[in-house]
């Protein structure tokens, strides 16, 4: 089979690590990809991955290159190109593409669309409203005393969320994104959402438009700072499982969450086939979604493509054709860490071309894999080109020692302005 990857992060290099272990796979590339994925190999032939100068948003591009070299398979990694209808694009060209259509994708696309059908199909969620007026959206944030999530309604890169703890905050947050338009269009309307209180966790679960396979627990950690402070991020680190809800306990989440949300889906017509990425809170009350996402997470990819023991392409196949149900996911025990190595300065303003030292030291590491994500090949060297560069990523059989081997690999790596947490996997080892 001949697949083409769309995207250049760090998601989408584990995607294509992953996908180039299949010996289906004769022929792989990846629109733009990055510094590593033209590291990757086929496990088939030893044939190496091709990264194709084409960015994952320059749809008539790509339907070229696609009509030029006929993949079998399409997959669409981040979360814009969805939104704005790139599978919608190839399927009418008769290819077959894995991810949500534009509808579909709206799950993401628009928080407001999110809360909206959560509150009408009863799938249960925070206390929430949508706002353009500046004085009406700070009017409700008074209502909630302030403690509130001010989330920009559409795509921001995973930043547009600003939480609030006293009536100041959430002002200072609306005017941010509805005055000073800190997000651009994203934040041309702003969902304002009670702040719930508990243990957050990342759930996943595939989908085929009728049948829902739920992932393992996963913990990603947002905030810049160890701690969970900081500004928000796209995501500093993650590990999975996360000892926060049984087996049992993470079955009955799904029951609560993902069979409501199928029967929605199915009343309101939209036809989901690709990857549900719900945020929940575990509250007092009970789980309750933070925010959908339609696409892997990212970190989440990294710990979770690790511990999967299918082959992702006939996943990602019966995903795409409505044959989910004939699969039954198959996961190790074992336990995977990732910490994210960032550009100084991240998730503000950052500096790029420094260049990586260590990555051959680091990957020589015995269950040791190092995702690129904003890197590039400049003057036969590797180096920075975003915000969040490097996802270093160990698996053992106990979460200590996953962290342990992740942190003595990051060890290895340096560029200059590099930060990273120290902290990532340290709540599930408190507990």
């Amino acid at each position: 089979m001949k697949l083409l990857v769309l995207g250049s992060g760090g998601r989408e290099h584990a995607l294509v690590w992953k996908l180039a272990q299949s010996r289906q796979v004769t022929q792989l590339w990846v629109a733009p990809g990055n510094a590593g994925t033209a590291l990757e190999r086929l496990a088939g032939s030893g044939a190496a991955v091709e990264n194709v100068p084409i960015g994952a948003d320059q749809f008539d591009a790509l339907i070229a290159f696609a009509k030029q070299h006929r993949p079998d398979l399409v997959v669409v990694g981040p979360d814009n190109p969805l939104a704005l209808g790139v599978v919608d694009r190839f399927q009418a060209e008769g290819f077959l593409i894995w991810g949500p259509n534009q509808r579909a994708a709206q799950f993401e696309a628009s928080k407001a669309f999110s809360q909206e059908f959560m509150i009408r199909h009863g799938i249960p969620t925070a206390r929430s409203g949508t706002f353009t007026d500046p004085a009406e959206a700070k009017r409700y944030c008074a209502t909630l005393g302030g403690r509130c999530a001010v989330k920009a309604d559409g795509l921001a890169l995973g930043k547009g969320v600003l939480l609030a703890t006293s009536i100041a905050d959430a002002e200072r947050a609306v005017d941010e994104i509805l005055v000073d338009k800190s997000f651009g269009q994203a934040g041309s309307s702003v969902v304002i959402q009670e702040l719930m209180e508990g243990m957050e966790i990342s759930l996943h679960a595939l989908c085929d438009g009728r049948t829902a396979k739920l992932f393992p627990t996963s913990q990603d950690h947002k905030r810049s700072h160890d701690g969970d402070i900081g500004l928000n991020t796209g995501g500093m680190g993650t590990y999975s499982p996360a000892p926060f809800l049984s087996d049992s306990e993470l079955e009955q989440v799904g029951e609560q969450i993902l069979r409501p949300w199928l029967a929605g889906c199915v009343a309101d017509g939209i036809d989901f086939r690709g990857l549900l990425y719900p945020g929940v809170m575990l509250t007092a009350s009970g789980p309750k979604v933070i925010e959908f996402n339609a696409r892997f997470g990212d970190p989440e990819t990294q710990v979770y493509l690790p511990r999967l023991e299918n082959d992702l392409v006939d996943l990602l196949i019966a995903s795409a054709t409505g044959t989910l149900d004939r699969i039954t996911l198959r996961w190790s025990s074992q336990a995977c860490v990732c910490v994210v190595a960032a550009s100084g300065g991240y998730p503000g303003p950052i500096t790029k071309d420094k260049v990586i030292e260590g990555l051959d030291a680091a990957a020589a590491l015995p269950d040791v894999k190092v995702f690129h994500a904003g890197t590039a090949m400049k003057n036969g060297k590797i180096v920075t080109s975003g915000g969040r560069v490097l996802g270093i990523t160990a698996w053992a059989p106990t979460l200590a020692q996953a962290r342990d081997r992740a942190y003595a690999a990051l060890g290895k790596i340096h560029f200059e302005g590099m930060h990273y947490r120290t902290d990532i996997g340290a709540k599930a080892l408190a507990r």
